[in-house]
């Protein structure tokens, strides 16, 4: 059992449900280009296809377009690597994350709000 299992199962135990953290982005695998590739040592990055209005991605300046490179200093190479850090203890907490936007990196701080649960 990874450490994220084990931190839903402690959250389902003690709560009896598990608060996720939520960006307000989608996104798909893109490359990197070779020279960033070689650079950071990191193949693919998540291309941002959409940005949720008034949500923390947005509020932190992300945009349709930019090619998410890092989380909180670990490479973001698709959805899921991002999903992993978006439990109860990312809420709330400041986020710094890395894009390529155009030939740029970019640096921005997201506070990642409370998932709504569908209850």
């Amino acid at each position: 059992m990874n450490d994220t299992s084990r931190r839903i199962v402690a959250a389902l135990l003690a709560d009896g449900r598990v608060r996720r953290a939520y960006l307000g982005l989608a996104g798909t695998p893109a490359p990197l280009p070779p020279p960033l590739r070689a650079r950071l040592d990191q193949r693919t990055g998540l291309r941002i296809v959409e940005v949720v209005p008034a949500s923390p991605a947005a509020r932190a300046g992300l945009r349709a377009g930019d090619l998410l490179l890092t989380a909180h200093d670990e490479p973001v190479t698709s959805a899921q690597a991002l999903q992993r850090l978006m439990l109860e203890d990312a809420i709330g907490r400041p986020l710094a994350l890395t894009a390529l936007r155009g030939d740029a990196l970019v640096d921005v701080i997201a506070v990642p709000a409370e998932l709504a649960s569908d209850d």
